[in-house]
């Protein structure tokens, strides 16, 4: 386990407050006021949830069963992580989804029927391979973790609440405004 860095308990308060509901510009002011995150904080499994901020892929993946991520090491990263019912957690397969399209008619994404045909499909995308990278790269001015999908345009860029939260900006070429998410180490207080 990497050396706890120190980071305001303010920082915690903010996010929650942001978890209610919140503008993206505000979101964003809270991401650009946290701390980087190393690659070894990383390490380990984490629990996903969407900020709520308006960008249309809200509350989408969770209404597909989105667990979070699970980062095995810098070359070893399960980027989608999705929850069968019992728990029974495994990972997807993101080149297969067309993350364009999803954005574009994500209305028709959360339909109920839609979302059923949707969660039975994700069992034909499982696998056991890792889907992407753990780098450190710049972002809005800050060095810091970076998760590199392997065939999309997308880098999910990571600053630290504290040890244990995160938060994520999704960073897909082409996007008009981030996609922000949590995530929480499984396992943690």
């Amino acid at each position: 386990m990497p050396t706890p860095i120190e980071t305001p308990p303010a920082n915690l308060a903010r996010l929650t407050e942001i978890e209610r509901g919140a503008t993206a510009e505000a979101a964003m002011v809270l991401f650009d006021s946290l701390p980087a995150v190393q690659l070894e904080t990383m390490f380990g499994s984490w629990r996903g949830s969407d900020l709520k901020i308006g960008h249309p892929l809200e509350g989408l993946l969770e209404r597909l069963g989105w667990h979070g991520k699970r980062f095995d090491g810098p070359e070893d990263v399960h980027p989608l992580v999705f929850a069968k019912p019992g728990d029974e957690l495994f990972s997807v397969n993101p080149s297969m989804i067309p993350i364009s399209l999803v954005i574009r008619h994500a209305a028709l994404f959360r339909r109920p029927a839609v979302s059923r045909l949707l969660k039975t499909f994700l069992g034909v995308l499982r696998t056991n391979k890792p889907q992407a990278r753990l780098r450190i790269t710049e972002f809005r001015g800050v060095l810091t973790a970076t998760m590199i999908y392997d065939t999309l345009p997308i880098n999910d860029i990571f600053r630290m609440v504290n040890q244990d939260t995160l938060v994520g900006v999704m960073d897909l070429r082409g996007a008009a405004e981030p996609f922000m998410f949590v995530l929480r180490r499984e396992g943690a207080g």
